[in-house]
């Protein structure tokens, strides 16, 4: 009996060794990934509190501040244009109650004078007179040199080909990266183009943690090349702290420590997985998230992250 319980403990010891050293030292056992662009500063909608969400203003005014990448969101038309847009009804962007898929490109109302900053408590965002939808086409037009992050939307086989051909048409396999939280949408996504670098979906984050915890995750391959997860802490400015019971800042708690870990970026990053936190708002979350290991920060307000970026890596 002794002989068998040392035998699992050594076991167990050996494999706990073994996990920690990898997990510090993943190249042993995984060639790093390599991409063409390292992004520190991510504007969020193209910087959704400073210009109307998702438009060829906002995303203009972000490049010309020096943005490191576009972060859009891509639905398809009836026409089957692939439109930037957040939502799938038109009500909170333009006020008219019609879903995307059932207009043509052409009969699209602008956006509202006035829009909500989704990531900013009781805020709003005031824009000029660019409220047209822009197709991806116009930015990938716009700004041939800037990576971009496409959330595909919704699980369409066409939305997802023709984002594909517009990505090779301009040849930015290697200045795009895309997917959802949905794993069928990602899935699909690296059937149709492999060569596009791919987000982690839910379900893979879900398991990314689960492996981490067990000591697993220095043995297990890694398909995707983007983490972009929420800080969950950020829920806590988001909503009245007097209206949320226990359980749900209990919740917030507990997602909160186990997805901000230090040594699971630290770990992503060694294997050339850039890690990307949203939607950030405040100096306190910046700096959090950049002494968490974060490869970057998105962002509704680009002008204030640039400013913490001069201070935080004045070279």
């Amino acid at each position: 009996m002794m002989c068998v319980a040392m035998y699992v403990l050594s076991t167990l010891g050996g494999y706990i060794l073994t996990s920690v050293f990898l997990l510090k030292c993943p190249s042993l056992l995984h060639r790093r990934k390599r991409q063409a662009f390292f992004s520190r500063h991510i504007s969020h909608r193209g910087g959704a509190g400073e210009n109307l969400e998702n438009t060829m203003a906002a995303f203009r005014h972000a490049v010309k501040l020096g943005t490191d990448m576009l972060e859009l969101d891509c639905h398809l038309t009836k026409d089957e244009q692939v439109v930037v847009l957040h939502d799938g009804n038109l009500k909170r962007s333009t006020g008219v109650s019609a879903n995307i898929s059932e207009m043509n490109y052409a009969e699209l109302p602008p956006y509202l004078c006035k829009l909500d900053v989704s990531f900013q408590r009781e805020c709003c965002c005031v824009g000029g007179e660019d409220r047209r939808v822009p197709l991806l086409s116009d930015v990938f037009q716009a700004f041939p040199n800037t990576p971009v992050n496409i959330d595909i939307k919704v699980n369409n086989d066409t939305l997802i080909r023709k984002v594909s051909e517009l990505v090779m048409q301009y040849k930015r396999e290697h200045l795009t990266v895309w997917g959802n939280a949905s794993s069928t949408i990602v899935d699909k996504c690296y059937k149709e183009n492999s060569q596009i670098p791919l987000l982690f979906s839910l379900h893979r984050v879900l398991l990314l943690v689960g492996l981490f915890y067990t000591g697993l995750l220095p043995f297990v391959p890694l398909k995707e090349q983007f983490l972009e997860i929420p800080m969950p802490s950020i829920i806590n400015k988001l909503k009245d702290p007097e209206k949320m019971s226990r359980s749900q800042r209990f919740l917030v708690w507990l997602a909160d420590t186990m997805l901000m870990r230090k040594a699971l970026f630290d770990h992503l990053t060694a294997r050339g997985i850039q890690v990307y936190l949203w939607v950030l708002n405040d100096e306190d979350d910046f700096q959090r998230a950049f002494d968490l290991g974060a490869t970057g920060v998105m962002t509704d307000y680009p002008t204030k992250l640039k400013a913490f970026l001069k201070q935080r890596f004045p070279n």
